[in-house]
């Protein structure tokens, strides 16, 4: 054997060991489970039973537009939607809310909100999104 293969043959042999140790010696852990933007934890409820409100706060909506969804410096308020919106363009708004912002009401929230993105959740269930969508527009 030449002294590269030797070397090679070594590196590989202590990977094996060490592999084998970590596996002996391996805890067993809990992992829990995050998911969206802001690596909020999921609730323990299932999905069938977990309504708008609780959806709002898992996906990180309350982080922008206030813990009562009145609003703050980073995200308008969340009240009164049913004035502008209805069940369909919503749930359209949250899955890309991109191709929404070419509206008169959005110029004003880019004037008032500098520098601040709502995210797509174009990747979220879309019955989660109409929960939220009913939350939403029956406050």
């Amino acid at each position: 054997m030449t002294k590269p293969q030797i070397w090679v043959t070594a590196i590989l042999i202590l990977f094996i060991a060490l592999f084998l140790l970590a596996r002996l010696t391996k805890k067993d852990e809990v992992h829990k489970d995050f998911s969206g933007m802001n690596n909020m934890p999921m609730t323990e409820e299932p999905a069938s039973e977990i309504n708008g409100a609780l959806l709002l706060k898992n996906f990180g909506c309350l982080n922008c537009h206030g813990a009562d969804l009145e609003g703050s410096s980073m995200g308008p308020e969340l009240t009164g939607l049913s004035e502008f919106w209805n069940r369909d363009r919503l749930i359209n708004y949250l899955r890309n809310p991109n191709s929404f912002m070419d509206s008169g009401r959005f110029k004003e929230f880019k004037k008032i909100f500098p520098n601040m993105i709502m995210p797509a959740y174009g990747n979220k269930d879309v019955k989660d999104l109409g929960k939220i969508v009913d939350y939403l527009l029956g406050l």
